[in-house]
């Protein structure tokens, strides 16, 4: 098993879609990926800050996921980040109704001692200097750097935003924000761009249509399995990368061909974070659940095919 860094957020967040709306609930990208990441028993720890504001019961809820803490600053006096947001009616877009920054407007990332040689790093979205602060933590060079962004890094760190590209191995993005960070309309031309800037490996998320992978002239496609109901689409990105960096944390096998599973192994997971509000459906997930599912996939995906 590789020691895999997890660095985001561990926030608190209000939600309102078209089934309802929740109070103040655990969120952020770090809690999504390590409740994810879980799954395979991986030995990660978060790093990331709250407020003194934050429940003892939520830290407990992810040490008892075997996931260490000690990377999680406490700040006694200050407040945890929020984001509040509402779901339009085709669950794809939404608007933010408010971002308080908090503790995490002075955050400094401090990788545990135990954990500066792990074999991989998980960077959540967050400020493109504080990921890199990570990078240059680490005592050994990665095995494997994963990289998570978002297009508001684009709009005003995207010179810093370039610099931590040019140092990871593997970018998560979702379809727009390919599209925005290179200028093409095509998600293969903007991909083989993405690879120039110097990660080896590109995946494209695309919400309820699947995740593409792409490795030098190569492409794997992982269709999103068809859901009765979607009620909080909230935390499926990151619930996606923590699948799929714990699958490999797992494997230890960091080829392409491995990380078709990874894409799977990530897009099973985040069709059950979608079930529920926040992280409820992922705090309780088993792993017969899991194996379930992941034949589903594997029914909707395989075929035999008489070629003439």
């Amino acid at each position: 098993m590789s020691k895999l860094v997890i660095v985001g957020t561990v926030a608190f967040d209000a939600i309102e879609t078209p089934f309802g709306k929740t109070d103040k609930i655990l969120g952020g990208a770090a809690t999504y990926i390590g409740l994810s990441a879980s799954q395979f028993n991986a030995d990660a720890v978060i790093v990331s800050v709250v407020g003194g504001d934050f429940p003892q019961e939520h830290l407990d809820l992810l040490s008892h996921k075997n996931i260490d803490i000690s990377g999680i600053e406490i700040v006694k006096e200050g407040k945890t980040f929020f984001w509040k947001g509402k779901y339009r009616n085709d669950m794809n877009s939404r608007d933010t109704l408010a971002t308080e920054l908090n503790v995490l407007a002075d955050f400094q990332p401090v990788v545990p001692e135990n954990y500066k040689d792990a074999d991989i790093v998980m960077l959540g979205n967050l400020h493109p200097l504080v990921q890199m602060s990570v990078i240059e933590q680490m005592d050994t060079k990665p095995r494997l750097v994963i990289l998570d962004t978002m297009n508001f890094w684009m709009d005003c760190a995207l010179d810093e935003l370039h610099k931590v590209i040019r140092k990871v191995d593997v970018i998560t993005i979702n379809d727009e924000e390919a599209r925005q960070l290179t200028g093409e309309y095509s998600l293969v031309v903007a991909a083989n761009k993405i690879q120039q800037m110097g990660p080896k490996y590109v995946v494209i998320k695309k919400g309820e249509h699947g995740a593409l992978l792409f490795h030098k002239d190569d492409v794997f496609y992982a269709p999103a399995l068809p859901l009765k109901e979607v009620f909080d689409p909230t935390g499926a990105g990151d619930t996606f990368a923590g699948g799929f960096a714990g699958y490999l944390a797992k494997t230890k096998d960091f080829s392409f061909e491995n990380m078709k599973n990874a894409v799977i192994y990530g897009s099973t997971l985040a069709s059950f974070c979608v079930e529920k509000f926040g992280t409820e459906r992922m705090e309780t997930l088993k792993g017969s659940e899991v194996h379930k599912r992941l034949l589903q996939f594997k029914q909707l995906t395989q075929f035999e095919i008489k070629l003439t």
